[in-house]
């Protein structure tokens, strides 16, 4: 290697670590990232997250499978759910801008090694969650090419999203906000087909029902509530905001519009075309019956060439998915190097930040790599397994979170403060324990699965990172928002 070119490389890593904040009374993170994102762009970037089309033809349809058109009533409750849970998010991301997200606020107000359990926990369900999107585009993609029917079409698109995501912040909110307007045209074709052609009467709507041989049979109001689960993932996605925070101009007195606004449109865009498919299915058995609900409705109503039209939508929607979740688990990942979790060989090259495109380059790659190797060497069933009930324990702790904050008042300074307090965070710690037991109820594998995961994080934090702690995970202040980057 020429020698001017390695000594450069010594001094841009000695650069990273010198900017790693060791801690002390006002110490703060360096504004590194470009803090360019309008009020807008975070709402565009977090719907993506979100990925409302996505939601409504991969997750609906397990829900409709299993409870019928009481569907519309486990969509309701995890609205209702939603709303208390975004409040939590939006004080909390208030008092703690900072793009590692809900680890970054539990560890400040719950403790350190509850952020660093959860931070483990996130980093292994976002990986696998890209996983899951991208193994659904093939399915869509094939409508169209048949040959396209594979888990090669989803590494592909794993692959391209990584590339992409080092792009700059702006350039992606842009790419991500054209690919919703095109899923969110998919969606209104499902509604459009459902509204015009209301066939089924009302109480259909909570009336639970589940199918097998093509015929209906009664399901159990606890099934309904298990189902909530689902509908509360499908939903998820709002509070991702925060991981934008240090890219977003006047970040405290924004992101939590941003979060209860991007919740208000993911209700609205996921729970209007979910009544217009249950009211306007010319048939409840052979939708409940059908391998794709969404798919059959689509092609019984609309026909074929709509049916292909709608799936390109689908897979653009997926790929925004995927183009959304690395960028934001790669802004996640660098957080985590910031804050010196990991050896430093392995921090200083997740922790740099392009001096010119301002994103974290390094920890994008990474963790779209990981993406990669989830789908190549995980089954599917697994994957699913693996990522089944990782949102109640996230929103379980998001809930204590927002209650302890203002107990021991480390969010004393958020700029938005919630209504309803301590209703909210105790409504979100409740519920969240209900449906944790209705899961176990009807299956305890993956309730284990996402507390194992959580469990592992404890001997990390004990072992590695408290004995360090003078330097490694001191959590400094937010960065100052009148340095733009």
């Amino acid at each position: 290697m020429n020698e001017s070119v390695k000594a450069d490389l010594i001094m841009a890593a000695d650069a990273a670590e010198s900017k790693s904040p060791r801690g002390g009374p006002g110490v703060k993170y360096a504004q590194e990232l470009s803090r360019s994102l309008t009020f807008r762009e975070t709402i565009l970037i977090t719907l993506s997250a979100v990925t409302p089309a996505s939601s409504v033809f991969i997750i609906v349809p397990s829900v409709v499978k299993g409870i019928g058109g009481a569907s519309a009533i486990a969509f309701a409750i995890a609205a209702v759910i939603g709303v208390v849970v975004a409040f939590c998010y939006a004080e909390l991301s208030s008092a703690f801008p900072i793009t590692g997200g809900e680890y970054a606020f539990v560890a400040r107000t719950l403790g350190k090694s509850y952020g660093f359990a959860l931070f483990l926990l996130l980093l292994v369900n976002y990986s696998l969650i890209q996983a899951v999107l991208a193994s659904g585009v093939g399915t869509y993609l094939g409508v169209l090419w048949k040959s396209m029917d594979s888990n090669w079409a989803g590494v592909a698109v794993l692959i391209a999203v990584a590339v992409v995501g080092c792009l700059g912040i702006k350039t992606n909110a842009w790419v991500t906000g054209i690919f919703l307007f095109i899923e969110i045209a998919a969606l209104a074709v499902l509604t459009v087909l459902g509204s015009v052609h209301i066939t089924q009467p009302l109480p259909v709507l909570w009336h639970a029902t589940t199918g097998s041989h093509g015929a209906l049979a009664e399901a159990s109001a606890g099934l309904v509530v298990s189902s909530t689960a689902i509908a509360l993932f499908a939903y998820n996605g709002y509070g991702q905001a925060v991981y934008y925070a240090e890219e977003t101009r006047q970040a405290r007195s924004t992101i939590g519009r941003a979060i209860l606004w991007s919740l208000v449109v993911t209700v609205a865009a996921e729970f209007i075309p979910l009544i217009a498919v249950l009211l306007g299915t010319p048939s409840m058995e052979g939708l409940i019956g059908a391998a794709d609900p969404m798919s059959w409705f689509v092609q019984a109503r609309g026909g074929t060439v709509l049916n292909a039209m709608v799936s390109l939508g689908i897979a653009i929607a997926v790929i925004n998915a995927a183009l959304a979740g690395i960028l934001m688990t790669g802004r996640m990942l660098y957080a985590s190097a910031r804050d010196r979790t990991w050896p430093d060989w392995l921090n200083r090259p997740l922790a740099r930040v392009h001096p010119r495109l301002h994103t974290p380059i390094v920890a994008t790659l990474v963790v779209g790599a990981a993406s990669v190797l989830c789908l190549c060497l995980v089954p599917f069933n697994v994957l699913l397994i693996l990522t089944g009930a990782n949102l109640v324990v996230v929103y379980l702790l998001v809930g204590l979170a927002a209650l302890i904050g203002r107990i021991n008042r480390s969010t004393g300074h958020a700029e938005y403060r919630m209504p309803w307090w301590p209703l909210a965070p105790i409504a979100v710690v409740v519920v969240t324990a209900v449906v944790t037991y209705e899961n176990v109820i009807a299956g305890w594998v993956p309730v284990a699965v996402a507390l194992g995961i959580f469990a592992a994080g404890f001997p990390y934090y004990f072992l590695y990172l408290k004995p360090r702690s003078a330097d490694r995970w001191t959590l400094p202040e937010p960065a100052d928002e009148e340095n733009g980057g």
